[in-house]
């Protein structure tokens, strides 16, 4: 593994755990700009597999994906409680360094406005854009694989 791939990798790693923190619930320091700086200007976020296709769809360009994104997080009453776990991580760089592709699977603990709460296993697959060292997300797509519900607390 050369010295460049590593750095391209751990900045892909970095900006994914970024954008994972800023989607929990309450999040450190949540700011609509720290997530827009997440996002190329062409961005594209979607829901793949037919549950999540039809829930969210796709969003095209940066405004309209942190638009969508920002639609579940407060001040918006969507979660009462949300965390991100990211695991099984497997990011290829391109030859020529200046692209990525990560896949991760994603364990998210929800308690929703209603009370009630759940653990969802998604599968994440992105593009990222690499540039001086620094990663956007171009592409970011996620399956849901399965979901239970959790007791009541």
């Amino acid at each position: 593994m050369s010295r460049p791939a590593s750095g391209a990798r751990d900045a892909v790693h970095d900006l994914m755990c970024r954008y994972m923190e800023l989607c929990d619930v309450p999040s450190v320091d949540f700011s609509v700009d720290a997530l827009t700086a997440l996002f190329t200007e062409d961005a594209v976020w979607e829901g793949v597999g037919a549950e999540y296709a039809a829930r969210f769809g796709r969003r095209s360009g940066r405004d309209a994906v942190i638009e969508m994104v920002a639609s579940h997080l407060p001040p918006n009453d969507h979660f009462r409680r949300n965390v991100h776990l990211l695991g099984n991580e497997q990011i290829d760089v391109d030859t020529d360094g200046a692209a990525a592709r990560g896949r991760w699977i994603m364990q998210q603990l929800s308690t929703y406005r209603d009370g009630t709460s759940e653990l969802i296993a998604a599968r994440i697959d992105a593009e990222v854009d690499l540039t001086d060292g620094t990663a956007l997300i171009r592409r970011f797509g996620t399956e849901r694989l399965f979901a239970v519900p959790l007791p009541a607390r």
